[in-house]
């Protein structure tokens, strides 16, 4: 009984310890930080779209576009990342969200109204945002980069997506899902 008891002792040890340890994540894991992330970014694509609308501004802004590329191939190289792929990526992000952009103002424009909501300050408020999502951006673009540079990445990318949009409950067909698929266009690396 005594023998029994012992074995039982190393077998929970055994067993607790193996508990304690991370089990590898899969490509589509590593890759979930940087879809959601991504995703939180065109959300905010709204907001940017009521204060164009609030001041009549067009969606194109070609000088803040250069600014938040130049900015992010300067912090990726700082993270190892190579300037172009950095700044295919940012380019996607940015025709993402002005994908949202512009197909929320012109359902507004249909309907000759935005929906209520408070004057929106762009540079104050969603700039800030927007830039902290950059930089966690930069970081999940660094973690990420053997898996994007793999073969494996489109699919495992577009799995990430999956997972994303069913975690959200989002439509496949919906604009957020559809903008999400086009800011995951230049996310993997391999040639």
């Amino acid at each position: 009984m005594q023998v029994l008891k012992g074995e039982l002792a190393i077998l929970m040890i055994i067993v607790i310890g193996r508990m304690g340890r991370a089990q590898p994540q899969s490509a589509r894991d590593k890759l979930q930080p940087l879809v959601e992330t991504s995703a939180r970014r065109l959300a905010i694509a709204k907001q940017v779209a009521l204060a164009k609308w609030d001041c009549q501004a067009p969606v194109e802004d070609a000088a803040r576009e250069a600014q938040i590329i130049a900015t992010a191939i300067k912090v990726g190289e700082s993270r190892g990342l190579a300037p172009v792929d950095v700044s295919n990526f940012f380019r996607a992000q940015i025709e993402a969200n002005k994908l949202v952009q512009h197909s929320l103002l012109a359902e507004w424009r249909r309907a000759g109204k935005a929906p209520p909501h408070p004057r929106v300050n762009l540079v104050n408020a969603v700039r800030a945002e927007l830039d902290q999502l950059e930089t966690a951006l930069i970081v999940e673009l660094a973690d990420t980069a053997d898996i994007r540079a793999s073969a494996a990445c489109p699919a495992e990318t577009a799995k990430a997506i999956e997972k994303y949009l069913a975690a959200h409950k989002v439509e496949a067909g919906a604009l957020q899902a559809i903008a999400l698929n086009r800011a995951r266009a230049a996310t993997c690396t391999y040639e």
